[in-house]
C-alpha cells in the first residue's frame, strides 16, 4: 500500500499522485499553475539538490511544494517538481533504499516496500503500544466509512467505542467532522491529516478496496 518513513514505521507500496487540495500555511507559497509564457524563464531556475533533500531528512512530515519553494527561496513549485524527479532518478541509479513520494498532499522520503519486512521488526513494538487492535479496527471503521457516527462503529464492532473513539483522538488520528441531521445532532467522526501521514497516503482515495487485498 505505501512506502516507509525512514524516521519512523515501516509502510507498504508506493504512491504518487497530485497534491491533494488543501489552504497553504501563512507566508507559504500558493501552488499555482505557471503561465505558459513563463516557462522558458522557470526552465533557468535550479534547485539546489543538497539543501532540498536536506530539507527532507530533517522532517517527520510532508512538506508542500510550496513550503519547498518558501524554504529554498524559489518564485514557484514547478523547479520543486523538477527537483524532485531528478533526486529520485539519482536514488535509482544508486541504487538507494529510499524515494520521495507524495503523501498527504506533500512530498517525503520513504523507503522502499522491499524494506518493509525489516523495518517492521525495528518499529513492531512501538506501533503495537501506541495502537491496539480495537484501536486499528476503530481506526479502519472510521477510515473507510466517514463520517460516521459513533452508533455505526459500535455496531460493526459489537462493542463500545467510545474511550477508543477518544484514544484515537488523543493521537490526532480522529477529529469531529461534522453533526448529522438526526434527533439530538449527534457528532460525525472522520480521520486526520495525520492519519495520511502515519499510513502513507496521499488522500482517503488510496485506500486499499476489497479487489485489491484479495490479490
Amino acid at each position: 500500500m505505501t512506502m516507509n518513513d525512514p524516521h519512523e514505521s515501516s509502510v507498504e507500496e508506493p504512491l504518487l499522485q497530485e497534491d491533494a487540495a488543501s489552504e497553504p500555511a501563512d507566508g507559504e507559497v500558493r501552488e499555482t499553475a505557471d503561465p505558459a509564457d513563463d516557462t522558458a524563464e522557470e526552465v533557468e531556475i535550479t534547485v539546489d539538490l543538497r539543501a532540498m533533500e536536506a530539507l527532507l531528512f530533517g522532517t517527520h512530515h510532508p512538506l508542500t511544494a510550496g513550503r519547498l519553494a518558501e524554504l529554498l527561496g524559489l518564485p514557484s513549485t514547478k523547479p520543486i517538481r523538477r527537483a524532485v524527479r531528478e533526486l529520485n532518478q539519482q536514488y535509482e541509479q544508486s541504487g538507494r533504499s529510499f524515494r520521495i513520494e507524495q503523501v498527504a498532499g506533500g512530498f517525503q522520503l520513504l523507503t522502499l516496500p522491499e524494506f518493509g519486512e525489516t523495518l517492521k521488526k525495528l518499529h513492531q513494538k512501538e506501533i503495537d503500544a501506541k495502537l491496539t487492535r480495537a484501536a486499528l479496527e476503530t481506526l479502519a471503521i472510521v477510515a473507510y466509512k466517514q463520517p460516521i457516527l459513533r452508533a455505526d462503529v459500535e455496531a460493526i464492532r459489537g462493542v463500545a467505542c467510545g474511550e477508543t473513539i477518544r484514544s484515537l483522538m488523543e493521537k490526532h488520528l480522529v477529529k469531529i467532522s461534522g453533526r448529522a441531521e438526526l434527533p439530538g445532532r449527534p457528532i460525525l467522526y472522520g480521520t486526520t491529516k495525520r492519519f495520511l501521514e502515519l499510513f502513507g497516503l496521499n488522500n482517503l482515495k488510496d485506500l486499499p478496496q476489497a479487489e485489491e487485498s484479495s490479490t
